[in-house]
């Protein structure tokens, strides 16, 4: 069963990535997506190198965020694709069937589209302006959530399980359960707050 809390890891440098996994792993993390935007390619295999070493060591899973070959080279347990990113379908058939494989979603059409492309879990967002991603997809809020979980019942669709992603604080985190969203991925509140990764799993219980 799949951990109900992402964190998104944050930091400009490897070293400041390394730090901030750290610290969410010493708080109790138990899935660390590594997203890193700014390193060159030697730099981020070296960084899932360590961060793979480091999520084993407390048990915790390693998904590396849009790069397939760096996720098979290093052995992470997964890989996090965008709409834009090679396909589930490569993903697949370059990491095998055991290998977490996750999609991002912005609207019904993208969240119907990962059902079919068979995802293990959709990350699916922003609920609110985040300054995490440069090009942000149109803001979803509470009634994005609401229409698109509605929808999934309404029509019987079996769906993945869901993250809600993008700009999220800790009031937020209740209520959006409440549409039925599966679990939260955090970047932001947890890169600030890691010491709050306690109460956040007790609020997706």
């Amino acid at each position: 069963m799949l951990s109900k809390l992402q964190y998104i890891s944050q930091g400009k440098t490897a070293s400041e990535q390394s730090l901030n996994i750290q610290k969410a792993l010493d708080q109790g993390a138990d899935w660390i997506q590594l997203r890193w935007k700014e390193g060159a390619y030697r730099e981020k295999m070296e960084l899932s190198t360590a961060t793979r070493k480091m999520c084993a060591s407390y048990h915790a899973l390693c998904i590396i965020n849009d790069h397939i070959d760096i996720a098979a080279a290093v052995d992470a347990d997964g890989v996090h694709l965008g709409l834009n990113d090679e396909t589930i379908t490569t993903a697949r058939t370059v990491l095998g069937t055991e290998k977490i494989i996750g999609g991002t979603a912005n609207t019904l059409a993208d969240v119907l589209q990962r059902i079919e492309e068979q995802c293990d879990y959709i990350g699916l967002g922003p609920f609110r302006f985040t300054t995490t991603k440069e090009q942000l997809s149109p803001v979803l809020g509470l009634e994005g959530y609401t229409h698109i979980l509605s929808y999934l019942r309404e029509q019987s669709i079996s769906a993945p399980p869901l993250y809600a992603i993008g700009g999220i604080e800790t009031p937020d985190i209740p209520v959006l359960v409440q549409t039925g969203v599966y679990g939260i991925a955090l970047s932001g509140l947890i890169t600030r707050e890691p010491g709050l990764i306690p109460q956040l799993k007790n609020l997706l219980q």
